[in-house]
């Protein structure tokens, strides 16, 4: 097994013992313990009680942070004439129709999130073994396929994030910047919770929040208490 160096080490001993702890505990745990050289992201992990094999346990929707996710989101829209115009000017770091999908196909994808009104969904489709594995297909139920691109540009570049289960039941997101303060990153977080624990499908049986646990980029992680979590 690898040595770990002293960094890693140091944080490993402040969070030995520490399990279920509250949301304001681990906040201030993390940030503590967080020593990278530059600003580590915040990430959650939800352990969820559904197999999302089953197209009645999918879990996926989108939540607006309370306080930004700290991170710069590139956007890339699919639209024609007047729409075009509207995602440039609410902010759209990339515009274009045919010629947007060529780059894609070229393998150059420099964004983080694709939007689409919904006459662009036919070109678009042909993208779908691109986009797809990469989480960036747009889809008109975490409302990225829209005639209101206006509204959609700006919600991503204002701190929206959107989740999906992953085929062991467990959802990932990174949830704001470590040097955030504590009560911000905690109000993201339960934000964060209660979005999942809201998109709870109608194939769930028995506990669908299992586990709920934080860390940052580089450090180890802490698990929280469920019901601190999910405390308005």
């Amino acid at each position: 097994m690898a040595k770990l160096g002293k960094r890693a080490a140091k944080a490993e001993e402040a969070f030995a013992g520490k399990m279920n702890i509250t949301v304001e505990d681990a906040v201030k745990l993390i940030k503590g313990a967080a020593s990278a050289k530059f600003d580590e992201t915040l990430e959650i992990a939800m352990n969820l009680g559904v197999d999302p094999r089953h197209a009645d346990q999918m879990v996926r929707g989108v939540v607006q942070l309370p306080n930004g996710t700290g991170k710069t989101v590139r956007v890339a829209v699919f639209a024609r004439g007047a729409k075009a115009d509207e995602a440039k000017a609410a902010g759209a770091d990339i515009v274009g129709a045919e010629d947007l999908m060529e780059t894609i196909q070229a393998g150059k994808i420099e964004f983080d999130r694709c939007i689409a009104t919904p006459d662009m969904m036919p070109l678009v489709g042909r993208l779908g073994k691109i986009l797809g594995p990469r989480n960036l297909m747009p889809n008109p139920k975490v409302g990225t396929v829209t005639m209101d691109v206006k509204t959609a540009v700006e919600a991503a570049k204002g701190g929206e994030v959107q989740f999906k289960v992953e085929k062991a039941g467990v959802i990932h997101a990174g949830i704001g910047k470590v040097s955030f303060t504590e009560d911000k990153l905690a109000e993201n977080i339960r934000a964060f919770v209660d979005a999942v624990s809201k998109a709870r499908p109608a194939g769930a049986k028995g506990a669908y929040l299992k586990k709920v646990s934080l860390s940052s980029t580089m450090g180890p992680g802490v698990s929280v208490d469920i019901s601190s979590a999910t405390a308005n």
